[in-house]
């Protein structure tokens, strides 16, 4: 029973004017054949689906396109510092042994400690890392959208096919009422009581159908395509008898934790770049002199340019900035360490109460069932009484009405199975 496709669609009611029948036995083996190809197909459409997304998203675009800006920092740390140069004329040329100085032009060159640019590049390269993690939680949190909206456009659909199948069904026991009546085994009002029923029904079905064009537009636009483009979704989806969803145990693994290992590896390697910051700064030169000849006389050298290589270096003594960084640099550890745990608990509470409501979907799956092959059974008692001109059209409503409530919690129960399986997924599996 377990196996068995468990709404109306799946077993056609046939029906004269004096006998009803039900669905055939032998309809539960050609529904055991078929529901694995069912399943199969589902798997391979959401995975699609979600490949879709991941490769059109506009905001896993922006991500993308944060760690492509990160890795370009990278090459922008692997520099000097700009070369300065600078020319000047003397408007009253200074008079040297040699003759007067006419153009001065000066070139230099700053160089940071040994180190430092490895120190920046490591850096940089933390950050790479640490936007890397973010575009994955983001691919995770969009396939998690993905999921959860096809299995709700699953449960609206579905929904309403129940409810399609109800209405019909209570139109057949329409039909049955006004025979009674015919017969004088009925009354009138029995007959109006059937009808409101099934508006009631129609009202149901127009509001899920409206729900359903809703939640396919926002499902489309996850995907970032047409809104109006039909979304393919399963025949049938059920529980397995045996849970086959493996879980790893370790929630640290995800990237919303990994995170701030990373934001901790890129504090560490701010703070050995600013320790080089902190060290002297070498600087390198070279000023070169025109010199003009003099006239008034000759003499060894006359008019020789003067050429004068530089060094320097510059000296951080007031180091109260490079202090203050390491400090900060500390608390900042200690906030993404405090930040960590709280993230650890939190998605371990989630992953808990995933897992439990996991398992309340398969307990409530099962005994729906149970309950479903119970009313069914008690329709069949409720039916053959009809043969004997006793049909009581009010158990018949009750009946109706219970077979609709599990046939509904059974919807429920299997999508949330599967809601909470990709929540599970989520948290512990690895990125698709």
């Amino acid at each position: 029973m377990k196996n068995k496709k468990w709404n109306i669609s799946s077993e056609k009611r046939k029906i004269d004017a004096e006998y009803i029948q039900l669905p055939a036995s032998s309809l539960i083996l050609m529904l055991t054949i078929s529901l694995f190809t069912f399943h199969s197909i589902s798997a391979q459409q959401l995975e699609s689906y979600i490949l879709e997304a991941k490769a059109n998203n506009p905001e896993l675009r922006a991500y993308n396109s944060r760690v492509d800006i990160a890795r370009e920092k990278v090459e922008e740390v692997n520099s000097l510092p700009d070369t300065e140069l600078s020319a000047g004329i003397f408007v009253s040329e200074p008079e040297t042994r040699t003759g007067p100085q006419t153009v001065r032009f000066s070139v230099r060159q700053m160089l940071p400690w040994f180190g430092t640019i490895d120190a920046r590049e490591k850096a940089a390269g933390a950050m790479v890392k640490v936007e890397d993690i973010e575009a994955d939680i983001a691919r995770r949190k969009i396939a998690l959208a993905v999921s959860q909206n096809y299995y709700q456009l699953y449960a609206l659909q579905e929904k309403q096919e129940v409810l399609q199948e109800n209405i019909d069904l209570l139109e057949l026991y329409h039909q049955l009422a006004l025979n009674s009546v015919e017969a004088g085994n009925a009354s009138a009002i029995e007959v109006l009581r059937l009808k409101m029923r099934q508006n009631e029904l129609r009202q149901q079905q127009e509001s899920l159908s409206l729900k359903y064009d809703s939640k396919k537009v926002e499902f489309n636009k996850t995907l970032n395509r047409e809104a109006s483009l039909k979304v393919n979704l399963p025949d049938s989806l059920w529980i397995e008898e045996t849970d086959t969803l493996l879980v790893p145990g370790n929630i640290e693994v995800n990237p919303e934790i990994l995170k701030f290992d990373g934001l901790s590896e890129s504090i560490l390697q701010a703070e050995e770049l600013n320790k080089k910051d902190a060290l002297p700064k070498l600087g390198l030169g070279l000023d070169y002199v025109n010199v003009a000849k003099r006239t008034d006389m000759d003499m060894p050298d006359n008019g020789k340019d003067i050429l004068m290589p530089m060094v320097s270096v510059s000296i951080p003594i007031f180091n109260n900035k490079y202090s203050s960084v390491t400090k900060q640099n500390e608390l900042r550890q200690q906030e993404v360490t405090q930040r960590k745990e709280e993230r650890v608990n939190q998605l371990q509470s989630r992953l808990e109460s995933a897992l439990n409501e996991r398992s309340s979907a398969r307990i409530t799956w099962n005994i729906q069932l149970d309950n479903l092959e119970q009313a069914r059974n008690a329709e069949d008692i409720l039916i053959k009484t009809y043969e004997t001109g006793k049909l009581d059209f009010d158990d018949v409503l009750d009946i109706q009405e219970l077979q609709l409530k599990i046939q509904m919690n059974l919807i429920d129960a299997v999508v949330d199975y599967y809601q909470e399986t990709a929540m599970i997924e989520y948290f512990l599996g690895t990125d698709k």
